[in-house]
């Protein structure tokens, strides 16, 4: 009989290498002294499957759990999950992430997978596992997805946890199987940068947005003396000297963001996250400049659009506008923060001609914003769907003729990955010359305004780029910039941001 330990599966993702996988510490964290575990990292792994398959041929584990995002780490997550059910399918394969969630119905029906934790996996994990050790139903188990007599059986969400309650995460036991030391990577906020998660959730319900199906407008975060507690640990047992908080919204609680910052500004980190205009526009001077003064360097915000209807559209509207969007990019230069502006291109219209005049509004309020404070850093993505059911945004896209792949396979296609981060929309209101348009604007863009996050690319080179662009930007020539485009990826190596992080 096989022992009930479990394999903790994190797939390789662009640039990730330097990026602490909190998905699978927190899980190990809800394990601990419950159940046997043990970390593979794909990110630090030549071949993820060497260190997979002798776990599982040893008849010490029985199931294995994999954080599956969109994007790259489908790549492995998809082969090895159909690899061990071909070759070992007595294992129980339990899959969560955005994607996992989102795309269940494709997953379940792969056979592949047995059940996907929907959601926080603290108490769900565990309590999963021991119902299976037991033989019982899991379905008073929440935030559970699984196949019962051929249909797809959902449990209802529990309430997010108080994450002060939590038990610490095993960095330890992280570092024994892959020295911490490693995942510190080099970034504009120290040479040993950390990434950290302080919260879950986002307390809005943005239509273009992956959270909102798992956390339906709810958010929950450690308080500032336990976030500060942690990144005290990592700076003085790792050598960590700056911070990267990957949560979904950082910067809920203007009361909780001001306290960190009090705490974590004697030990000199430079530290970055992410927040939403309309509630950082309401923070007082004071806070912005303690925030300032802590490290904080530069905050992302999902602008979208200048166009108050689209925000609307993206149920970003009536508190957010274009207006405000410009307003606050000259705020954030007083107080000497970047912004870090994300831009969503190429929703769905009611035509053509619509389609193609939000993308020029959309294109010339970039330059706009800018022009107002040119340290603004501009993140584009072409609009891709997200299935929230009920969304007016996805009910239209949903008309227009858009499907998601019907098999599990489908979405590891090269036009798939694309998809998912957000370069190749794959739907039908876009046209080649649309999609031409938009990236061709962002090739001179970021030639014109290389991103400062990339520390490979020398004050020469950015100098070449912007002289070698200028006649383009000002004069809105975007189409086919040939020479900016190999000059970005034989010269500079370039690095997008929005595809590989810090």
């Amino acid at each position: 009989m096989k022992k009930n330990g479990v394999i903790l599966f994190n797939p390789r993702a662009a640039n990730a290498k330097f990026r602490i996988p909190n998905s699978i510490l927190q899980v190990g964290a809800a394990l601990e002294g419950k159940f046997p575990y043990a970390f593979v990292d794909g990110n630090r792994e030549a071949d993820p499957w060497l260190a997979i398959e002798p776990m599982l041929r040893s008849g010490d584990y029985r199931y294995f759990a994999c954080t599956v995002m969109p994007g790259q780490q489908l790549r492995q997550a998809i082969p090895f999950t159909l690899r061990i059910r071909r070759e070992f399918p007595g294992i129980i394969t339990v899959w969560g992430g955005y994607f996992a969630t989102n795309q269940h119905q494709v997953a379940l029906a792969s056979g592949a997978v047995d059940y996907v934790v929907a959601g926080p996996g603290d108490a769900a994990f565990p309590a999963l596992l021991s119902a299976l050790g037991k033989g019982l139903s899991p379905a008073d188990i929440p935030n559970l997805i699984y196949m019962q007599d051929g249909r797809i059986h959902k449990t209802p969400k529990e309430a997010l946890l108080d994450q002060d309650l939590l038990p610490p995460l095993p960095y330890q036991k992280l570092d024994a199987a892959y020295p911490l030391a490693g995942y510190l990577g080099n970034t504009i906020l120290g040479s040993r940068t950390a990434a950290y998660h302080s919260s879950f959730g986002c307390p809005f319900t943005c239509s273009f947005c992956a959270v909102v199906p798992i956390y339906n407008a709810r958010w929950r975060g450690k308080s500032a003396a336990n976030i500060y507690r942690d990144i005290k640990f990592l700076k003085e047992r790792f050598g960590a000297n700056g911070v990267e908080f990957h949560d979904n919204n950082f910067f809920v609680s203007e009361k909780r963001t001001v306290e960190f910052a009090r705490l974590i500004a004697p030990e000199q980190m430079g530290w970055w996250g992410e927040a939403r205009i309309d509630t950082m526009d309401k923070y007082s001077d004071e806070a912005l400049r303690e925030i300032r003064q802590s490290g904080c360097r530069m905050i992302f915000f999902g602008a979208e659009t200048g166009n108050d209807a689209v925000l609307q559209q993206m149920n970003k509207g009536g508190t957010q506008t274009g207006e405000q969007i410009k307003r606050f990019a000259e705020r954030m230069a007083r107080f000497d923060i970047i912004p870090e502006y994300s831009f969503v291109l190429g929703t769905p219209g009611k035509n053509e001609a619509q389609v193609w005049e939000q993308i020029e509004s959309d294109i010339s309020f970039i330059k706009d914003v800018k022009g107002i404070n040119p340290a603004t850093e501009i993140i584009m993505y072409v609009y891709s769907p997200v299935p929230t059911e009920g969304s007016a945004l996805f009910e239209e896209v949903k008309k227009a003729g858009f499907a998601f792949p019907e098999h599990l396979e489908e979405w590891i296609a090269p036009r798939w990955e694309s998809f998912d981060l957000r370069k190749n929309p794959l739907t039908p209101w876009l046209t080649p010359a649309m999609v031409n348009r938009i990236l061709d604007f962002e090739t001179v863009l970021n030639a014109y305004y290389p991103t400062v996050s990339d520390l490979k690319v020398t004050g020469l080179q950015r100098k070449v780029m912007r002289g070698l662009s200028a006649w383009r930007y000002h004069s809105g020539s975007y189409a086919f910039p040939m020479e900016l485009r190999l000059l970005q990826s034989r010269w500079l190596k370039y690095r997008q941001p929005e595809t590989e992080g810090f």
